[in-house]
């Protein structure tokens, strides 16, 4: 958005208000119409925006953050242990 555009924003919400989805990498908060405001993580990442809609209705919000808060991009990660490999037992027959 250009810098002089004016946008009417609903509220400023702190971001640890906010729940993350970690398989969508998008920040979610409820909006007064019943649906969630929406955001996505690269966004805020890249400074695109600081602004969060809502998908139903026309209503913003301002989300508040620090960029050094967000969680890292997720291009890399944790792998999961190895599951342990089964092992043959022997089970002692009796004679």
């Amino acid at each position: 958005m250009a810098e002089d555009e004016q946008v009417a924003i609903y509220d400023e919400v702190e971001i640890e208000d906010m729940t993350f989805d970690k398989t969508l990498q998008i920040y979610h908060y409820p909006c007064p119409c019943g649906d969630k405001f929406q955001i996505a993580l690269a966004d805020l990442q890249d400074e695109a925006t600081d602004i969060a809609v809502c998908p139903s209705c026309s209503l913003m919000i301002r989300v508040i953050y620090d960029l050094d808060d967000l969680p890292k991009p997720d291009s890399d990660p944790e792998p999961e242990p190895p599951a342990p490999e089964p092992t043959e037992q022997q089970v002692p027959i009796a004679a």
